[in-house]
């Protein structure tokens, strides 16, 4: 069960006024409605909505689905989240016009709402307004057109969320048929492609009409062919016949400039063949834009054709194409990175890359809550540089391996300015660079805790160590290392807890509270609990993050490794990375100043996101709608979440990347800061999960922020790569009553595997597992220091809530390396009955378990249920091997 802070609602509460049998409404409002007000068209407006895809804010449980809204059973409802505001929406598949719109509320109705058209989902037209609804049955008269539908609620009427039986759309669609042509339009036309297998397999094969010659490109990801159609047109066919190298994932797009695309068609399961798409759309290039191969070879294609003819569309609505795209097209030669993107070659001098990188420091070495984010970006090639990391700042190569951009030199983070303690060392990044260590020196620093990712890395020398604490004084409290190679020794020092994943090291020395190694090859013999080690052989399932850099044309392009199963080691050393590629022009690059409407708009129009370092301030949710969606932020990129908004949502699609973003909660409460796929999502993802990389979600530090929720996962199969969930324990905005936050994540989807987990000081259960078969390695928690007393923090009669829920019905579950501490510095009386919480059934099974009382202040009464000893002042440290 989850716990939203109201009581549960009682039996009498689910009684209700007994709604009209639909259809009988339906014809009931169309008897009613004055011809008059009819808007010309061909067909009489009906109800259009029901059954139509559907998609809300959030839902109170998986039982109140947005879907049941629009599903004709007056006995289903959908619910949301108990807080301001929530929407649901509907989406008609075409634009319609709207001529009525009839809400049938539950009690937990909405006293003030909106009813809002859009043709793409992210810009509104309202159409209607209240602030005076008064519930029950209410028939609106409207006049508007868009696809999309939505009540938007601003205010409740009741302490639970907003409740409706049915959300009832009547109007029409246009039915003045468009004539698709039968002429091949592409016929003869110019045609380019990104590659060819040979001469003897050329681009223009595919459009000469002759069934015995064929295109064939390179036997790469990416590929993609063209033809120029010489004007703009209307598209409304496009017809492939494919030889036996097909693909099995591809896009038809089209351009009115051959560099900036509109994606009329998708998929991910081609089967070959021939295949008749019927699309809309208008350009004068069209493009077969392939990820994804059948085979081991390229990709082939007999034939190309395109047909074109008038949109299907009546003059009286508005067009039904895919949106402009909102900015500039990417130059992928010479993007525009923004003002807080560096980029150096070797031929920059040493003196001008060492000078920014000191300035940079100086401005972020303790700037631990300030507004500035800047990436460094090295070409591949060899330098010299004494790279000192300070708080948001990124460094990395652009190379598609480690080895191909070497610093001669340090990538270090120290903790000097906090007298040595590195336990707030947060939020930095080194990605995909070679480091040799200076002539003489032998030590690298890498004295870090949360958030600050040593990734695709190589520390070369055998002889050579990195430290992972300040080296002789101080402590350090939690790191993240993956894919990564280090020739000598891994040093941990007094840094209390690590994870390591699919590295490669010379050897690891040390061990504190609760040091976890995953797929690393070179890794200590597994002791646990003295000395501290957690030793997974393989990784079972993983993506590492996608990447920035520049291929041997000069041209910046983003690479997307593939899935492996079952591995160990890094993806790069002695082997070629598996994956694919993808031009930073399918990019659009986000910069600082970008509203939230403008990057709905890019990926409307199909576009991937690169954020460059910066703050946005996000008043619209982003939605992210369409498969394979790359997000991709440098330096540490940051979305404000403002005027109570959700941050992000996902759509139930397959693979979908976002990685190195971090989320803000503003000052007046979100439900949510992000949410992969709706509540009730049920595709099975296994071949192409959703993965999540370095995101990180910070409430409080900075400012006064408040999320119900931070994370939720109601996608199945999901992959989660490094995450730091953050209610603020200290900084602005700090406070029992001020930064308030109940939960860090919430798993909903089945099979959701977590990989280097961290989610701290939530004020109630701060993870709840509800999907079966989830995994998760190397778990990291503290409790909320600030309850001002027990009776703030009870969950019913049990003193306070566990750090890790796995719901009652849950039958599969199993996580390793988990650690949960204490500080409760505003009342040491205060006592937590247990860190973990788990139903009693073979299927649940957890290993090496730590919980502790950090410098004795506080009670942690037992380790998982009733199992473990207490953590307090005469024994702060407290292990369990297996549960049960």
């Amino acid at each position: 069960m989850i716990f939203r802070g109201f009581p549960s609602r009682t039996p009498q509460r689910r009684i209700r006024r007994r709604p009209l049998v639909v259809a009988v409404v339906a014809a009931t409002v169309l008897a009613l409605i004055p011809l008059g007000s009819i808007p010309f068209a061909s067909a009489a407006p009906t109800l259009i909505s029901q059954g139509k895809p559907v998609t809300a804010s959030s839902s109170e449980s998986a039982a109140y689905p947005a879907s049941a809204a629009v599903d004709g059973n007056a006995g289903t409802r959908w619910a949301s989240a108990f807080s301001d505001p929530q929407w649901i929406q509907v989406d008609l598949g075409t634009t319609a016009t709207i001529s009525q719109v009839t809400l049938r509320w539950e009690a937990a109705y909405a006293s003030a709402y909106q009813i809002q058209t859009s043709t793409n989902g992210s810009t509104w037209t309202n159409i209607y307004a209240t602030t005076t609804s008064t519930g029950g049955t209410q028939t609106l008269n409207v006049t508007g057109s868009g696809r999309y539908v939505r009540m938007n609620g601003t205010a409740r009427a009741t302490a639970w969320g907003y409740s409706l039986w049915e959300f009832e759309v009547i109007g029409e669609f246009g039915t003045q048929p468009g004539v698709c042509g039968t002429a091949n339009a592409a016929a003869g036309r110019p045609a380019t492609a990104s590659s060819t297998e040979s001469g003897a397999y050329p681009a223009s094969a595919a459009f000469d009409g002759n069934a015995g010659t064929r295109w064939a490109s390179a036997f790469s990801d990416p590929q993609w062919i063209q033809v120029d159609l010489g004007s703009s047109q209307s598209i409304c066919q496009v017809v492939l016949q494919w030889e036996a190298a097909y693909a099995t994932a591809y896009q038809i797009q089209t351009s009115a400039n051959g560099s900036t695309w509109t994606t009329v068609h998708s998929t991910t399961t081609s089967t070959g063949g021939t295949q008749t798409l019927n699309v809309t759309g208008s350009g004068r290039y069209v493009r077969m834009n392939g990820t994804a191969r059948a085979t081991g070879y390229g990709y082939s294609l007999w034939e190309f054709q395109v047909r074109t003819g008038s949109s299907t569309t009546p003059p009286t609505t508005p067009p039904t194409t895919g949106p402009v795209d909102p900015v500039e097209p990417t130059d992928p030669h010479n993007p525009n990175f923004g003002p807080n993107t560096f980029v150096f070659d070797p031929s920059t001098p040493t003196s001008t890359i060492q000078s920014r990188l000191n300035t940079i420091f100086t401005q972020q070495e303790t700037a631990q809550f300030g507004p500035n984010r800047y990436a460094v970006l090295f070409k591949p090639g060899n330098y010299t540089a004494d790279v000192n990391l300070g708080f948001f700042t990124q460094v990395a190569g652009l190379g598609m391996s480690p080895d191909d951009t070497n610093l001669n030199g340090h990538v270090r983070a120290e903790a000097f300015w906090f007298g040595g303690n590195a336990t707030q060392n947060f939020w930095r990044a080194s990605e995909n660079l070679s480091v040799t260590l200076p002539a003489g020196t032998i030590v690298e620093r890498w004295a870090v805790s949360q958030a600050a990712p040593y990734r695709r890395m190589h520390l070369r020398g055998t002889g050579n160590q990195i430290q992972l604490w300040n080296g002789g004084d101080g402590w350090s409290s939690g790191g993240f290392m993956a894919d990564t190679k280090i020739d000598g020794m891994v040093v941990s020092g007094s840094q209390q807890q690590w994870y390591s994943r699919s590295s490669e090291f010379g050897s690891w020395n040390g061990g504190v509270w609760n040091m976890v190694f995953q797929g690393v090859q070179g890794a200590p013999a597994a002791n646990y609990p003295n000395p501290p080690h957690t030793v997974i052989a393989q990784t079972p399932v993983v993506r590492e993050k996608p990447f920035l850099y520049v291929d041997g044309t000069g041209e910046y392009r983003v690479f997307v490794p593939a899935l492996r199963a079952n591995s160990s080691g890094t993806t790069w050393f002695n082997r070629t990375p598996a994956g694919s590629s993808i031009s930073l022009s399918q990019f659009y690059v986000v910069r600082p100043g970008t509203t939230a409407a403008t990057i709905n708009n890019a990926l409307a129009a199909g576009r991937h996101l690169l954020f460059t370092p910066g703050v946005y301030q996000i008043d619209q949710t982003i939605r992210i709608t369409r498969p394979d969606t790359v997000v991709l932020g440098l330096g540490l990129a940051t979305l404000q979440i403002n005027n109570g908004v959700n941050g992000m949502t996902i759509a139930d699609v397959d693979g979908v990347k976002v990685a190195g973003i971090m989320f803000e909660a503003g000052t007046t409460n979100s439900n949510v800061l992000m949410e992969v796929g709706p509540a009730g999502s049920s595709a099975n993802h296994t071949a192409n999960p959703t993965s999540l990389h370095d995101v990180f979600f910070r409430i409080g530090g900075a400012l006064a922020g408040k999320a119900t929720n931070t994370l939720i996962v109601n996608s199945h199969n999901v992959i989660g790569d490094h995450m730091w969930l953050w209610r603020g324990d200290h900084g602005d905005g700090i406070g029992w009553n001020v930064n308030t936050a109940d939960t860090g994540l919430i798993v909903n989807g089945n099979d959701v595997t977590m990989y280097g987990l961290f989610v701290e000081h939530y004020q109630k259960y701060e993870v709840i597992w509800n999907g079966n078969g989830g995994r998760t390695y190397f778990f990291q928690n503290e409790k909320p220091y600030d309850p001002p007393n027990q009776a703030a923090w009870m969950n019913g009669s049990t003193r306070g809530y566990a750090a890790y829920k796995v719901a009652n019905n849950v039958t599969s579950h199993e996580a390793w390396g988990l650690g949960s501490y204490c500080y409760f510095n505003v009342n040491p009386a205060v006592v937590n009955e247990r860190s973990f919480e788990v139903p009693d059934t073979p299927g649940v099974r957890f290993h090496n378990l730590v919980t502790v009382s950090l410098g004795g202040v506080g009670t942690i009464n037992r380790i998982v249920n009733n199992a473990g000893e207490p953590a307090n002042t005469a024994n702060q440290r407290r292990t369990l091997n297996n549960y049960p």
